[in-house]
């Protein structure tokens, strides 16, 4: 199993040299992925979850594709609906190019109604539109002459090199928990990538539901790589706990179950929604990712010690 980090590419600490500090930090122990999230018009519904200022996962990425050496970089995740599909998949394969083959393309359907109203997207088409957009995406990576037709993109004969190193295109990893989510991750997807869930409701609906589908659809499950939160507490956190949350040793029991289901990889995700940061905050958080290393989880051998 792989572990990664979300980064806080948002919020007053926010800065480049900041992201670069966070994404060398993670390199430096060992941890196989930086990824960080996507929003594009912070609206009052996403301002109150993310403060300003937000850096672009792209430019972020591209970014520190020229600073990191080994870590992999991915989204987590890009909210397919927001850009044309031509142009994410070029970005993204020059991302691959310029990292070398280290890219992981995590992407949804998004949530904020009012940010979709801002950038003119129609909201309650998201999903149809996430479908085509991401067939269309892997379209432009499979060759570099492509075509595409379909209800909300058509295109024929877009040059779309360079291609990405990774063929026939970088991982993806969908992320969402309704069906038809889950549906795009069986039939788009290398990987299912829920996030912010508990291990009974991954136990009991989430992992059943991904086998119906993938039964439904007559195609192989996709592998599980979760993001959940890292939020250590001094006592142990009650029943309904999301994982990741709680004293350290819950949160080992938590990437151990996770490792006994067979999971690909684990991001570790020490943002919170709605929290500003507050002074001190980096260094505490990476001081909990380097006690994991030295605890919890062997990096190099890829398990929960």
């Amino acid at each position: 199993m792989k572990f990664g980090v979300n980064l806080p590419n948002y919020g007053p600490e926010a800065t480049p040299d900041a992201l670069a500090d966070w994404a060398l930090r993670v390199e430096a122990m060992g941890y196989h992925y930086a990824m960080v999230s996507d929003h594009v018009a912070l609206t009052p519904d996403v301002q109150h979850l993310f403060p300003a200022p937000f850096y672009d996962p792209f430019a972020t990425l591209a970014w520190l594709a020229g600073v990191t050496r080994t870590v992999g970089l991915g989204t987590t995740v890009t909210i397919l609906p927001y850009r044309h599909p031509v142009h994410t998949a070029r970005v993204a394969a020059n991302i691959d190019r310029f990292s070398n083959g280290r890219l992981v393309f995590g992407a949804a359907a998004g949530w904020a109604a009012r940010e979709f109203a801002v950038l003119d997207v129609p909201y309650r088409r998201r999903g149809a539109i996430s479908d085509e957009y991401l067939a269309a995406i892997k379209a432009c990576w499979a060759d570099e002459v492509a075509s595409f037709d379909g209800a909300h993109v058509s295109f024929r004969e877009v040059h779309t090199g360079p291609l990405p190193v990774q063929r026939p295109g970088p991982p993806v990893w969908v992320g969402g928990h309704s069906y038809g989510a889950l549906r795009r991750a069986v039939r788009l997807g290398d990987a299912w990538h829920p996030t912010s869930v508990s291990g009974d409701w991954l136990l009991g609906v989430g992992l059943p539901t991904l086998r119906q589908v993938a039964e439904e659809q007559e195609r192989p499950v996709p592998a599980l790589c979760p993001r959940i939160k890292l939020r250590v507490t001094s006592r142990p956190l009650g029943p309904g706990r999301l994982l990741g949350e709680g004293t350290l040793a819950q949160i080992a029991d938590d990437l151990g179950l996770l490792q006994d289901l067979g999971a690909d990889a684990v991001v570790l995700d020490p943002t919170y929604p709605g929290d500003r940061r507050e002074a001190g905050r980096t260094a505490r958080d990476l001081d909990v990712l380097e006690t994991l290393v030295k605890e919890v989880i062997d990096v190099d051998a890829g398990c929960v010690r």
